[in-house]
């Protein structure tokens, strides 16, 4: 039989299923572990500057542990990257379903996405920190990975973008990959700036600000732009009444 937890096989009275289950569980354990500790270290310090030793030692592990689950550093960081942004889209997906399954509109999905997006920074910054950082290198031996599981966060925000230019809540002149781009940037971007600068603030509070933008902008409920206005006529300027000239009497000068 097959237990449904693990995907494994085993028998239903001989004790493998869950041994195997506990095996699973504890070396997912050990591998979140070594995510956490990685992510934290290489946020701190660098990727180069960041030592094997040092990620097992912030563990808690052996060194051997980190080798016996990952061959290399360089792999361990790209599985690293690789389950951060899967955990982000299974997150934006989640908020988008919840809101369609209680009858919103799919702009309110791409909204509950964008909060889900802020949440998910809050909880999990120097994995966001070192996202963006290596979407400006091209060098890495784990591009081919990066663009992949971006691809996969892309995806979940164009999907619902396409939803609404079918449902005729979005404009079908709309760029759906580059406002789906834009959209994921901007929740990037406005996290790292709120935990960096303005730490004060409440999610409730930058999702209020992104909201309204995403209403205004995209959904095209911006307030219409002011009617020209009738041009004022020319304003009448009175003239001074002219005094009558006195009648000349012959021989004698006007008066001055």
């Amino acid at each position: 039989m097959t237990d449904t937890a693990t995907g494994r096989r085993g028998g239903a009275g001989d004790g493998t299923a869950p041994a195997a289950g506990s095996r699973a569980a504890r070396r997912e354990s050990t591998r979140r572990k070594l995510f956490e500790a990685a992510v934290t270290l290489i946020a701190e310090q660098g990727f180069s500057a960041t030592t094997v030793d040092e990620i097992a030692e912030r563990a808690g592990v052996a060194k051997g542990t980190v080798y016996y689950n990952f061959t290399s550093k360089n792999v361990l960081f790209e599985e690293l990257l690789r389950d951060g942004i899967e955990l982000l889209a299974a997150s934006l997906r989640r908020a988008a379903d919840e809101v369609t399954a209680r009858g919103g509109t799919h702009i309110d999905a791409v909204d509950a996405m964008i909060r889900a997006g802020l949440e998910f920074i809050a909880g999990a910054p120097s994995l966001t920190q070192l996202y963006v950082a290596e979407l400006w290198r091209t060098n890495r031996s784990w591009r081919a990975t990066l663009r992949s599981v971006r691809g996969r966060a892309m995806a979940v925000v164009e999907s619902v973008l396409r939803d609404a230019v079918d449902a005729g809540e979005l404009s079908e002149e709309i760029d759906v990959p580059l406002t789906s781009s834009a959209l994921i940037g901007m929740v990037l971007v406005a996290a790292l700036d709120w935990q960096s600068f303005q730490p004060h603030r409440t999610v409730e509070d930058v999702h209020a600000s992104l909201s309204r933008l995403l209403q205004g902008r995209i959904g095209g409920t911006a307030a219409p732009a002011p009617a020209a206005a009738t041009p004022a006529p020319a304003p009448h300027i009175s003239r001074p009444a002219r005094r009558p000239r006195s009648p000349r009497t012959p021989g004698h000068a006007a008066p001055a």
